[in-house]
Parts: structure tokens; C-alpha cells; sequence
């Protein structure tokens, strides 16, 4: 018996046409994608600004496209859409492309965690918002926000509410040294009394300090960052006042404040009498910890221009916090002028922070005050939080 020939008919198909589509690593170039940046990001889904500054400008709502991969998309992205850039109701429409950062501010859970946490991309300056009182000031977030503002390339901004509570000199004077400039907010003449629950009442600041804080955000964008309780959102609604930002009180015995908003926003600040937008601001959540995990001590040195080239004696290695380090010396002898001694203090108070003994400092602080209360902890078994971050 002859073998037949196989032909065509004992090849065997898919039934699924699209199944036997050979693969290919090329992906669409989606060259009528549309531009816009991101306002907030929300269980997967971004809020899109598109034709920004336009008579088109609407809000998409978006989600990220496949082909990006594990790429991340956070408030202040420059993003490109296609799909239905309408911003009808129940549309939605792909992210595609994410521009390059110009700055990226970062941060992770612990010093020791790996897993650098992106918070708000393109801002050009972080303002660190403490109260002079109710909830105390914890210096510790405060010096972990200025080194990851000078790792990010961000200026940094001191943010002091509740001036009225308590006297702001000593917080201002322990950054004096540190160059970074400070605006303090104080109640309105008349207000008394706590924040509106709903943040819709009128604004709770002296009309002097909030001109003081608009003129160091005019054109620019910025981040604000700090604990909860501390006024910050409250601080938003004056800034913008159709933001609408939940405020909430101070707990009168944890002296802790409860987290209002669950995620990032980015908001135009208005001009005066109805002008054109002056800046943008980003309100983020109350946050409890800043890791630093991702910032290099080298970097600090860096932005310490007086005191750098004094390292150049400095042992190999030198971590400029230890007996041998060249910068004590170097401070005392006044190359670095005269504030170098305390230019050096403050470098050293960073560099600590970096490492976590100021927040091991304020766990130790913690635990004495609870002990003097003979209050139990908050959250037992795990690392309190006060003066540090």
C-alpha cells in the first residue's frame, strides 16, 4: 500500500482566526494620541486635564493601557490618551504614554524598604505644612521632607499653621540655618472656634499670611506634605476655595489628627479677583511615616554648596557624622562663614534622619510621655509615632 502525499487539508487550523496571528514585539506608535496631565489617581483610575488652558479643556477619566507595563501613572504625569477623550459621562479612555519626569518626589514605608514609593511627579517645590501646636510640631517629617526635597531637585518651603496657638521662634529658629524659608499662618481676627467639619465655611487665616504663602507659590507647583491634623487641608480650601477638601479635628488624646483625604489632587490656585491661574498646589494625604530608603548621604553633602568642599579631607568612607569626619574642623576655622557650625548641625540633624535615629529618638520621647499619662499605646507592637516621621 503507497503513502499519500499530504496536502492543505491535514493541516490543522484554529477555528479562532485571531489565534494564529503571529506576535510581534512592535507596538501602535498612537500618533493622534492627545495630551494631558494628570489631576489625581484613584483605585486605578487617573483623572485626566486635557486641552488645558483651552475653550476644550475638560477632565477625562482614564486608565493605563496594557503596553505600559508596570509603569506606574501619579498626579502631575504629562500623559497621552486615545479612546473617547470626551469626558462624557461613563466614558473612558487609555493612557498610553507617560512623559519624562522632570522631578519625581519619593518615598518608601521604612529606611529599610526597597520599594520606592512615587507620591507626585513635575512639582518644582515641596512645602512642609507643621503646626505650632495642636498637634505638637514633629521636627522628625519636617527634616525627612527637606532631604527628599533636595534629592528630588525640589525647593523646599516651611509651612507653619496655628501660629496663633503657640510661639513659632524656636521651630523657626532650629531651620534658620537651612536657608529654607518659612511662612507662618495664623487664625483670622474673629474666627475662633475649630474648622468647619465640612471645609465649606470661609477661610481661618490672616489675610497677611495667606498673601505671604500665595507669593512663594505664584507659579509654581507644589506639593504640600504633612501630618495629619495639622491644617493642611484646611489650608487648601483657603487656596482654592471650590477645592472642598474634608477637614477633620485633632483627637484630644492621642493628639493626633484623622486622615480627610484618600489620595493626591492636584488644583489650580486662582488668581485674585477671578484672574488667570497663578500655580498649581497638590494636596496629599496626612501621612505617618517617610522612609528615606532611596536617598544617598552624598546627595545631602551636595546641597550643603559651603560646607562640600570641606569633605575633601574627610577619610574614605566618611560617613560626616563620626569623630574623624574633616567638616568639624573645617566649620570651626570659618571657611564655611560664620553660620557653618550650624550649617554643619543641620547637615548632621538630616543625616540622622536619614538613618532613623531621629525617629528612634521620638519613639523613645513616646514612650516617656506615655508612661507619664499611663496611657497605653496606640498601636501596640508596632513603632510609635511623634517626633519622628
Amino acid at each position: 500500500m503507497s503513502r499519500r502525499v499530504p496536502d492543505e487539508d491535514d493541516v490543522r487550523t484554529r477555528p479562532n482566526p485571531r489565534g494564529s496571528r503571529p506576535r510581534t514585539k512592535e507596538r501602535p506608535r498612537h500618533a493622534d494620541a492627545v495630551p494631558g496631565r494628570v489631576l489625581t489617581v484613584d483605585r486605578g483610575r487617573s483623572t485626566v486635564l486635557v486641552g488645558e488652558d483651552t475653550a476644550q479643556e475638560v477632565e477625562v477619566t482614564a486608565v493605563k493601557a496594557r503596553e505600559l507595563g508596570r509603569a506606574g501613572v501619579v498626579v502631575g504625569d504629562r500623559v497621552h490618551l486615545v479612546g473617547d477623550t470626551s469626558g462624557a459621562p461613563d466614558t473612558l479612555a487609555r493612557v498610553v504614554r507617560v512623559d519624562e519626569r522632570r522631578t519625581v518626589l519619593r518615598r518608601s514605608a521604612d529606611d529599610d524598604d526597597p520599594v520606592e514609593r512615587v507620591l507626585v511627579a513635575g512639582a518644582d517645590q515641596l512645602a512642609v505644612v507643621v503646626a505650632a501646636a495642636d498637634p505638637a510640631p514633629r521636627t522628625g517629617l519636617v527634616d525627612r521632607c527637606l532631604v527628599a526635597a533636595l534629592d528630588a531637585g525640589m525647593d523646599a518651603l516651611l509651612v507653619v499653621t496655628k501660629g496663633d496657638l503657640a510661639d513659632p521662634a524656636p521651630l523657626l529658629e532650629a531651620y534658620a540655618a537651612l536657608d529654607t524659608p518659612a511662612v507662618v499662618l495664623r487664625r483670622a481676627a474673629g474666627a475662633g472656634g475649630p474648622e468647619d467639619a465640612d471645609g465649606g465655611g470661609p477661610p481661618r487665616h490672616d489675610a497677611a499670611g495667606l498673601a505671604a504663602l500665595r507669593e512663594r507659590l505664584r507659579g509654581r507647583t507644589t506639593v504640600l506634605v504633612g501630618h495629619s491634623g495639622v491644617g493642611k487641608s484646611t489650608l487648601v480650601n483657603a487656596l482654592v476655595p471650590d477645592a472642598g477638601r474634608a477637614t477633620g479635628r485633632v483627637n484630644d488624646v492621642t493628639g493626633r489628627g484623622r486622615h480627610t483625604s484618600s489620595s493626591a489632587l492636584a488644583l489650580r490656585l486662582p488668581g485674585p479677583a477671578g484672574g488667570p491661574p497663578e500655580g498649581w498646589v497638590v494636596d496629599t494625604p496626612g501621612v505617618r511615616s517617610f522612609g528615606l530608603a532611596h536617598v544617598r548621604p552624598g546627595s545631602l553633602l551636595a546641597a550643603f554648596p559651603d560646607l562640600e568642599p570641606g569633605s575633601d579631607d574627610c577619610p574614605r568612607g566618611c560617613t560626616h557624622d563620626e569623630p574623624e569626619c574633616a567638616l568639624d574642623a573645617y566649620a570651626a576655622s570659618g571657611a564655611a562663614g560664620e553660620a557653618g557650625p550650624a550649617r554643619l548641625a543641620s547637615l548632621r540633624r538630616l543625616l540622622r534622619s536619614r538613618s532613623g535615629e531621629e525617629a528612634a529618638a521620638g519613639a523613645a520621647r513616646d514612650a516617656a510621655a506615655r508612661e507619664r499619662r499611663r496611657e497605653p499605646p496606640e498601636h501596640p507592637g508596632g513603632p510609635p509615632v511623634a517626633s519622628g516621621p
